[in-house]
Formats: C-alpha cells, sequence, structure tokens
C-alpha cells in the first residue's frame, strides 16, 4: 500500500473554498463590521486606505465596447475581499485563506519603480506615475478565471501590455517576457515562508505578450486599484488561468529562453507554463468542466480559452493533440 505525504508546498484540498463557507463567511464578516460601526471607503473598500493614490484623478477612464462579457459584472463588495494573495496570508497558516484584504493595506505603493531589462535595446527603471504618462487608458470588462474553478467579471482600467513591450524596445532575440512581484517580507509575511520561492515569477511569450487581449491593470472599478488586487500594476490575462496574471510587478525582462515560473517551479504537475483555461483537461484534484461564478452564484460550463478563442487560438496551433493548451 502506497502512503503519499504531502509536501510542504502542496496546495491542501481547503484551498478551494467551498460556496458556502465563503458566502457565509462574507455574511458574518458584513454583520460584524455594520454592529462595530466600522465605514467603508466606497464599495466594499477596505478599511485601511491611509495612502493617497496620486493616480487618482486619472479615473474613471474611457470604456472599451469592444472587450465586454455576457454575465453581470461582480460586485466589488465581493472581489475586494476575494483574493489570492499568498504575500499577505500569514507564513503559518496553509489554509490559503482569501480574506488578505486589510493586510495588503501594508504594502506602499508609493514610490513604485518597474525595471526593464533582459534582452532590450537598453535596460532602464521608471517610475508607475512616469509609465503612466506614456500609455493609454481604457476599461476593459473581462471575465476572469481561477483555476480552482471559480470566476468573476470584472472592470479592470488599464493599457495594452504591447505598449509597454514597444516601450522596452526589445531585441529580436527576445522570446519570452519574465515578470517579478515585490519582494518585501517586512510588509508581506507570507513572504517569510521558506516553503515557497519568493518572489512570484510569471513569464508568457512575446507573441502572447502582444496579443491584444494581454492587459496591464492600474485600476479597478472606476478608481486606481486596490492593492488586494495587486496595486499599483498587475496583469491580466483573460483567456488563461488567473495564476498567470502575476500582481504588484516590479520587474519586466525580456529572455530569448523559456523563464522558470512560480508555480511552475513550486508543483510542476500541476501548473503548466500555458495555463491556458481548459474545460478538457481537468486539473489534477479537480474538473476544469464548470466554474462557480462569485459575483451570482451561478454554475456556468467552462469554455475553451475562457471564451476568448478567437483572440487567441491561432497563437498555439498545433499544440492541441500534445496535450499543451493547459500542461507541458
Amino acid at each position: 500500500m502506497l502512503i503519499r505525504s504531502k509536501r510542504s508546498w502542496e496546495l491542501p484540498e481547503s484551498m478551494v473554498t467551498d460556496e458556502a463557507v465563503f458566502f457565509n463567511r462574507r455574511k458574518f464578516l458584513t454583520g460584524s463590521m455594520a454592529t462595530a460601526g466600522i465605514g467603508l471607503i466606497g464599495a466594499g473598500a477596505p478599511t485601511a486606505v491611509a495612502e493617497v493614490d496620486p493616480s487618482a484623478g486619472l479615473y474613471p477612464v474611457p470604456n472599451n465596447p469592444a472587450y465586454t462579457a455576457d454575465r453581470a459584472i461582480a460586485p466589488e463588495s465581493i472581489t475586494s475581499y476575494y483574493n489570492n494573495f499568498y504575500e499577505f496570508n500569514s507564513p503559518y497558516d496553509f489554509s490559503f485563506s482569501k480574506n488578505i484584504a486589510d493586510e495588503a493595506q501594508a504594502l506602499p505603493i508609493r514610490p513604485w519603480e518597474i525595471r526593464i531589462d533582459g534582452e532590450v535595446e537598453k535596460s532602464f527603471t521608471i517610475g508607475i506615475d512616469e509609465l503612466l504618462s506614456k500609455v493609454s487608458l481604457e476599461e476593459r470588462i473581462y471575465r476572469h478565471r481561477c483555476v480552482e474553478a471559480w470566476s468573476m467579471v470584472v472592470p479592470w482600467a488599464g493599457f495594452q501590455m504591447s505598449e509597454l513591450v514597444k516601450l522596452a524596445n526589445p531585441l529580436s532575440s527576445a522570446k519570452f517576457v519574465y515578470m517579478e512581484t515585490f519582494l518585501n517580507p517586512e510588509v508581506a509575511p507570507g513572504q517569510k515562508t521558506k516553503s515557497y520561492p519568493w518572489p512570484y515569477r510569471e513569464a508568457i511569450t512575446i507573441e502572447e505578450a502582444t496579443n491584444e487581449l494581454a492587459f496591464l491593470v492600474t485600476g479597478v472599478y472606476n478608481k486606481p486599484m486596490l492593492k488586494q488586487y495587486g496595486a499599483p500594476l498587475r496583469l491580466a490575462l483573460p483567456w488563461k488561468y488567473g495564476f498567470k496574471s502575476i500582481k504588484s510587478i516590479v520587474r519586466f525582462r525580456f529572455d530569448s529562453s523559456e523563464p522558470e515560473t512560480f508555480w511552475h517551479e513550486v508543483a510542476p504537475r500541476e501548473y503548466g507554463f500555458w495555463a491556458n483555461v481548459n474545460p478538457k483537461v481537468p486539473h489534477r484534484r479537480w474538473s476544469q468542466a464548470t466554474e462557480r461564478d462569485i459575483g451570482t452564484r451561478e454554475r456556468f460550463p467552462t469554455k475553451l480559452f475562457n471564451g476568448y478563442e478567437e483572440q487567441v487560438a491561432h497563437l498555439y496551433t498545433g499544440m492541441e493533440s500534445l496535450g499543451k493548451t493547459l500542461y507541458r
């Protein structure tokens, strides 16, 4: 009989929060805050928002009607308190609670500098506010699909990633874009654990980065992005599982060969490099055939590429027979 011991970095089944537990907890927390008389700053915003974002005057931004969804936008009161951001979990909490909104407010977002290097004409560092002055901001309504089989519809604001690629001026040898999030265990207690290879790292191909759907997010719900979403700069790749959409980015490195990524290093048999949404390819521990919308609480059939097949399928021509639209 084979007895298998779970390794410290493996995700427990409890990571996939039961819907009833989540909404009962939300109801309890909402009632508790009302009883205590805690005033929220905006719909669903966390209580500790002391730092003023100097980009606030840029929002709201024009909506791009080419990007919409066939479902209702999830309420901010839900999405702002349902966040995977393991950096802000306790280093002793392996249940991976999504209730990290208040903890995330400790992250300083000004000054915030972004390093662009690797296979580029010239490496440079740019501040987030200078970057915002060089791009065209717009709102896009995207579907978001988590690998945990829940989903939501979000009104992201930001700019097409191809604008950053153009600004970086990559060499012809650049085939991949590698990204890093911040590393600051003094404010992000989860980064104190040695069980994970911090900082969080992700990568996509140049073709993916310059696809029209690849979107760098700076705002949400008509205002600057709250910290728990990944302020001040995160990625949105709506055709991929959510773990590819890296948060709080501080570096873009252009590489000639495929870089290692965070979850692929941690669990390569469960989290592939491509991570494209595919209802026919299950996770090793649960089905991906359906998903639960956290805004409506309804269950829907999962669509290939999360419904964005028309825009991205050509990027993966020839991979289907190899099963590479999700895993290696």
